[in-house]
């Protein structure tokens, strides 16, 4: 009996100060499941990360864009926290209710991102970056570029701290909701909504590269040229127009690879398999240059 209290004290002593975090609990806001989950590494972190997975903004990849992504970032320093943020859900994809409810729609994810900015922020005294996949990706981005938008007023949340992320990762991000070469419909229609969808001056508003800012934060892209979910030339978009803006950041573009790799390495090849230490490294110089 003692050797088993004994090992339950030391589980119970080595577990991090929290696992999972339900963020809207005591708040206005009545959704209790979206949650943070903390991998919290050895010492004082360099840099606290929330990812991002993606899944059309209808579901959420967890493992190959979430899980093996916060355990890669923990491994190498980094206070990674796993954010599970709103999305229409996968019975809304086949049946469409939202045509008649409300369901969980734009501004829920960004609100969600915001919410997790303002907490990360306020435990730890370090940059703060946002990593995101696909739809993931267009979240932790629009992120980066909405920041001056208090989302979270709705819920009479005033944050005393910056909703500005310090550096941006888009991985085969979601872009464009607007050039119709090039649109995802399924993540628009799962972040809109089916009668949403057809607004063209909203669509327009969450267009990332109509919406770069100069003081937008630095960014870190990736994808593949042989995408087949989101067509490649999402990020070429993004790319320009971080470009134009004068925007400081690193485009990392595969001649292969596909689409979904996040950091699970059965799913990576030879080449984007590199894009881990490729971000690394630019990390480092980032934080150098700060």
């Amino acid at each position: 009996m003692r050797k088993f209290l004994l090992v339950i004290s030391l589980l119970v002593l080595t577990l991090p100060l929290f696992s999972r975090e339900k963020i809207w609990e005591g708040t206005a806001c009545r959704n209790r499941r979206v949650s943070l989950e903390a991998f919290l590494p050895e010492g004082t972190p360099k840099a606290a990360v929330i990812v991002c997975p993606g899944g059309s903004y209808h579901w959420l990849d967890e493992y190959s864009e979430g899980e093996c992504v916060a355990k890669w970032l923990q491994q190498n320093g980094f206070a990674a926290y796993l954010l599970r943020y709103r999305v229409a859900g996968k019975f809304e994809f086949v049946a469409k209710y939202r045509a008649v409810f409300r369901g969980r729609r734009h501004p829920d994810m960004i609100c969600d991102l915001q919410r997790s900015i303002q907490l990360v922020r306020e435990r730890h005294d370090c940059p703060l970056g946002v990593m995101g996949f696909s739809a993931g990706g267009h979240l932790v981005m629009s992120g980066g570029e909405f920041f001056g938008t208090n989302f979270l007023e709705r819920y009479s949340i005033v944050p005393e701290v910056s909703l500005k992320p310090d550096f941006v990762v888009p991985v085969y991000p979601v872009v464009t909701f607007t050039d119709s070469r090039y649109i995802h419909r399924r993540s628009c229609l799962g972040l809109l909504g089916e009668p949403r969808y057809r607004n063209k001056a909203l669509r327009d508003s969450l267009s990332l590269e109509h919406h770069v800012r100069p003081d937008t934060p630095p960014v870190f892209l990736v994808n593949c040229k042989d995408d087949p979910i989101v067509e490649w030339h999402n990020s070429v978009l993004l790319d320009s127009a971080l470009t134009l803006k004068g925007v400081a950041h690193k485009y990392l573009q595969f001649s292969s690879g596909g689409h979904g790799f996040g950091a699970d390495p059965s799913r990576q090849n030879a080449e984007t398999s590199t894009w881990q230490n490729a971000f690394l490294q630019w990390f480092e110089l980032v934080i150098n240059e700060r």
